[in-house]
């Protein structure tokens, strides 16, 4: 019987390669935290209808990516392609706004599109993301930019940029897709087959187009900012401004309009350029209709999302692994002296300690290997002699020193010995 293998499109993360995830976790989770966002989690999957109505039926995502089946209940369920929607969602169903003010939340998971796996992007992929509900206050669109601009910079990413745009709002947007069909219909045959598709469907699309040819068309089309009104002119200058007194650098790109039909007046996507094609890390923007299309009240709204598997290949780039510090590697030979390790790796952890037990009775001498090999800070060797005299050998790793010290004296003396092991 063969192997089963993992689907297409998915993998796995192994210990190896852990420790980025983790660090980019807990350096996101803390500086949401001193922003004053609350973490929330919605489920994996979804009604399609929300995301039909949410991300808008004429968009790549729902038209060609979804995942969609028919459960036991023959409802149609969705494996969630993005964040935003789920968490509008359950503003909506547990009334959050009846607490007042301006909700600030963020989320972490996996998202689902079934799309050609490339690097950085699977068909299983994994963001955190935030929103912002409740505030139309450009402050909200900068803060929300920089916060994702001080992650980054504390996972000491490098060659990064800022890409910045309005969509305008619901008039702007149709005032200006008319005047990009106008602009576009005459180019219809020299234009790739998704974008010919696009023209009457969702013709702002056509702007993200990677053909070649179709993007020396676009070069020349109509810009979105020729058509907002003052409202939204008023809106994006006063981002600008806010962006700049904060040091925040950014250039316009009038094609940048994303992906989904639900964005208004501020789009923008934080790209590197170490990524090839697959550029975007973090891409966001307001959302001020998305509550209400949901069947909410009228809130606006605005976030942002990171791939994470894109911010590892940045940092696997920047060279040395996450290393896990160990404070311990536990050896031990004799059941009497495997029994006491075990207590000893309990305790230590208890204290507030890594500890790593070894676990494969072999000889001392291929447990040492081990030890070297786990990068541990120091090891703890216990025989039958040591055990018969109470007591347990302390090796400092990185020198070779090594003591004997009473098994009652073990804890004081790690005490005395913590500056050693939290350098």
């Amino acid at each position: 019987m063969g192997q089963i293998q993992a689907l297409r499109g998915t993998r796995d993360i192994l210990a190896d390669e852990i420790g980025y995830w983790q660090q980019i976790e807990a350096i996101a989770s803390d500086r949401l935290a001193k922003a004053g966002y609350a973490e929330i989690r919605t489920p994996i999957f979804e009604q399609t209808e929300l995301f039909e109505r949410g991300i808008g039926e004429a968009t790549d995502v729902v038209g060609k990516e979804m995942y969609t089946f028919s459960d036991r209940g023959d409802r149609s369920i969705t494996l969630r392609p993005e964040g935003t929607a789920g968490v509008v969602r359950a503003y909506i169903q547990n009334k959050l706004q009846a607490a007042g003010g301006v909700q600030r939340l963020w989320y972490a998971g996996p998202m689902f599109r079934y799309e050609r796996p490339q690097a950085g992007r699977q068909r299983q992929f994994h963001q955190i993301g935030v929103e912002v509900l409740g505030s139309d206050d450009p402050r909200a669109d900068v803060e929300t930019i920089a916060i994702a601009h001080d992650i980054l910079q504390r996972l000491g990413l490098q060659n990064l940029h800022l890409d910045l745009n309005s969509v305008g709002d619901l008039e702007d947007r149709q005032r200006y897709r008319q005047a990009l069909v106008d602009y576009l219909t005459p180019y219809r045959a020299e234009l790739d087959p998704d974008s010919q598709d696009r023209l009457t469907r969702n013709p702002l699309r056509i702007l993200d187009s990677k053909d070649r040819r179709t993007q020396e068309i676009a070069a020349d089309a109509p810009k979105i900012f020729e058509h907002l009104g003052d409202r939204s002119r008023q809106h994006f200058d006063r981002v600008q401004q806010l962006l700049a007194d904060l040091g925040i650098p950014y250039q316009l790109n009038h094609r940048l309009v994303r992906g989904l039909d639900y964005y208004t007046h501020t789009a923008f996507e934080i790209i590197s350029d170490d990524l090839g094609a697959q550029a975007t890390v973090c891409g966001g923007g307001r959302y001020d209709g998305l509550v209400a299309e949901l069947g909410g009240p009228s809130t606006p709204a605005v976030g942002w999302a990171m791939g994470v598997e894109r911010l590892i290949l940045l940092l696997q780039q920047l060279g040395g692994a996450v290393e896990t510090a160990l404070d311990f590697y536990i050896v031990s030979r004799g059941a009497r002296a495997e029994a006491v390790a075990l207590q000893l790796a309990c305790q230590l952890r208890q204290h507030g300690l890594s500890a790593e037990l070894d676990l494969s009775g072999s000889a001392f001498g291929k447990q040492f290997k081990r030890a070297d090999r786990s990068g541990a800070k120091a090891c703890l060797i216990l025989g039958d002699e040591e055990v018969a005299q109470d007591r347990v050998q302390l090796k400092w790793l990185a020198t070779g020193e090594q003591e004997a010290i009473a098994r009652a004296d073990l804890f004081d003396k790690i005490e005395q010995l913590r500056g050693q092991l939290d350098r």
